[in-house]
């Protein structure tokens, strides 16, 4: 079975203004997110407050682009199903 994936935010650390990187992630069966690296993702050169491989709950949030899918904190760990 083909995972769909869908384009989420995620908060970019230590820019000195707010930065949203777009990425992929999967969506799991109990709602929570596995967040996927944007091809040329660099861990030296951008820090994500959840980085790739990360589960997250993600919440609809206004950006200047309009209203996006945004990853706001880590998904609990007894939810999470394979």
């Amino acid at each position: 079975m083909t995972t769909k994936t869908e384009e989420i935010y995620v908060s970019l650390l230590d820019e000195g203004v707010a930065v949203w990187r777009p990425t992929q992630a999967k969506r799991k069966s109990d709602g929570s997110y596995t967040l996927l690296p944007t091809p040329n993702y660099d861990p030296d050169d951008e820090k994500w407050e959840f980085p790739p491989g990360s589960n997250v709950i993600c919440e609809p949030k206004k950006l200047a682009r309009g209203t996006v899918l945004a990853a706001v904190r880590l998904a609990d760990a007894k939810r999470q199903t394979a």
